[in-house]
Order: C-alpha cells, then sequence, then structure tokens
C-alpha cells in the first residue's frame, strides 16, 4: 500500500467563503498514483471546514444564511469564547458542516455521486490556513 501526503493553502478575501477544491484534490490524486483507496481531505484549522455537496450559487448563499441563523456572529458579547479574538461563531459554523471527507479511490478517480464537490468552508478567514489531503491505497 502506498501513502500521498500533501496540504493545499489558502487565505480567503472574505471572512466567509466556499471554495471548490474538487479539481485540485484531483489532481493530487493523478500525482499519486494511487488507483484504488481512500483520500481523506481534513481541515487544519477549528474555523474552517471540508464539505461534499453540489457546487450551486443558491445553495450556497441559502449554506450562508442558514448557518448565520444557527450561529450568528452578532452579538459577539453573547459568546463567551469571544474574549480576544470574536470568532466563536466560526468554531460553531464548522462543527455543523465538518472537519473532513473521506472519499473512495476507483479506477484512479474520486468516486463521487452525480452532483458531489468537494468544498473548503472558511469562517473565520482573511487570513493563512491549510488543508490536508492524504491518499492510501495500490
Amino acid at each position: 500500500m502506498k501513502s500521498f501526503t500533501r496540504e493545499l493553502w489558502f487565505n480567503t478575501k472574505k471572512n466567509r467563503e466556499f471554495i471548490n477544491i474538487t479539481g485540485e484534490v484531483e489532481k493530487l490524486l493523478a500525482e499519486s498514483g494511487i488507483r484504488e483507496g481512500l483520500c481523506l481531505v481534513n481541515a487544519m484549522h477549528i474555523t474552517a471546514s471540508v464539505f461534499v455537496n453540489d457546487d450551486e450559487s443558491g445553495l450556497h448563499h441559502d449554506f450562508d444564511v442558514w448557518l448565520e441563523k444557527l450561529a450568528p456572529h452578532e452579538p459577539v458579547a453573547s459568546y463567551r469564547h469571544n474574549t480576544g479574538e470574536v470568532n466563536a461563531d466560526a468554531h460553531m459554523k464548522r462543527q455543523i458542516m465538518g472537519r473532513e471527507v473521506v472519499a473512495a479511490v476507483t479506477g484512479g478517480a474520486l468516486h463521487l455521486g452525480p452532483w458531489e464537490q468537494i468544498f473548503y468552508g472558511e469562517f473565520d478567514g482573511q487570513r493563512r490556513k491549510r488543508v490536508l489531503v492524504k491518499i492510501i491505497g495500490d
């Protein structure tokens, strides 16, 4: 069995963004040479997420609105965590959207459903963050 590890780095222009990283993960899979196995994509920061869903702008808007209702940024004084940074809501948004994705690798390709794409979700951006991509298999 082989193992392949790389990191993707992000510094978003906005505080909250959803970035389709499927193409970057596919390039790393091709570079790995692994044809059958598993691909882990993991947000390495506690205010960011990796998730699988549809690449449709209306859905991304709906995610943003829904997350803000569930874990609103304001009023920042309502969170105990906000004693230095004011990003408690970002921690909660990450918890809702998830930490990582594990996708099957079949025939040298990501084995995703018809509309599935891999996304990096940023909830406390405008600073440098990373995503781990670890691929194992033969």
